[in-house]
């Protein structure tokens, strides 16, 4: 079924470098060609012949594995969404809601990968694009959120939202989040947020400390782009920020558009069903009933 897998490795950790040999060499044993990548270049303990950069590992694997937290998933997801690659997470970070296969299966997980098992998972990006004076001067993608916040400045930001033609309503706030579904258990979970079902179409935009308690987290259908403004002058450039990963620098009178993307991350679970509230429960320590 596959032909080739390509590994995304935490660099810095030795237990995601062991990890990391052992699927190699289960790998190499089932006839695949196997290549490592990181987002800081040549993992540890690895060396040319083995590396490609994680911008071309698309082009050379049918199926991926990252080996780290969910920050290092969220790095492979935007180079590996466009292609359409299956992706097995192997959480050898801390929390791990997105690299959910614990380390001890990691060979098990491969080897079901193999022989055909397992479910796609299919999770949507969004992107957001800046204009300024009519012209686009940057754009990026994310999996968890956009979020624009004030940088480093100590004042509020004031800022204009619309979705599509409408207008949402005119705030002033540290900044907004943008999270789909499946960012609705990071940022913006801690910012007040609600948890937004992975099937759902829809995203949650989220003030981050508003100036009226008034102004709170919306759930909105994901078929129109979000438009965002900085209406007033600022003491340091306001920033956007991708997954926390890309951030682009922005100015009053620029243009924000959020809309979702065509691309998908396709994550690819095995061991049974995947049960998204299972995950709840163990990552964010749902209550179980008293006396449990």
């Amino acid at each position: 079924m596959y032909t080739s897998l390509g590994l995304v490795i935490r660099p810095e950790n030795p237990q995601a470098t062991a990890t990391a040999r052992g699927l190699i060499e289960l790998g190499r044993a089932a006839g695949l060609s196997v290549v490592v990548t990181s987002r800081d270049g040549i993992p540890q303990g690895f060396d040319e012949t083995d590396y490609v950069p994680l911008n071309e590992l698309a082009n050379h694997c049918d199926l991926a594995a990252v080996i780290g937290g969910d920050g290092s998933l969220l790095g492979a997801a935007r180079a590996l969404s466009r292609s359409g690659v299956p992706v097995l997470g192997i959480n050898r970070g801390n929390l791990g809601f997105l690299t959910d296969i614990h380390p001890d299966d990691a060979q098990s997980a491969l080897t079901q990968a193999l022989e055909g098992k397992g479910s796609l998972d299919q999770r949507s990006l969004i992107g957001v694009t800046v204009t300024r004076d009519g012209q686009q001067i940057a754009a990026a993608s994310a999996l968890n959120d956009i979020v624009l916040h004030k940088g480093s400045s100590a004042r509020m930001l004031s800022f204009d939202v619309h979705l599509g033609e409408q207008e949402i309503y005119q705030a002033k706030a540290d900044g907004l989040i943008v999270a789909t579904p499946t960012g609705s258990t990071a940022y913006s979970l801690s910012a007040g947020g609600p948890i937004l079902h992975p099937s759902l179409n829809a995203w949650v935009i989220v003030p981050m400390f508003p100036h009226t308690l008034a102004d709170r987290p919306l759930v909105l259908a994901d078929n129109q782009a979000i438009h965002l403004s900085i209406t007033d002058q600022h003491q340091s450039l306001p920033l956007i920020s991708c997954d926390g990963q890309t951030h682009i620098s922005v100015m009053p009178g620029d243009g924000i558009c959020i809309e979702k993307l065509d691309e998908k991350l396709n994550l690819l679970h095995v061991d049974g069903e995947y049960d998204y509230f299972a995950v709840c429960r163990e990552k964010l320590g749902w209550a179980t009933r008293l006396g449990d």
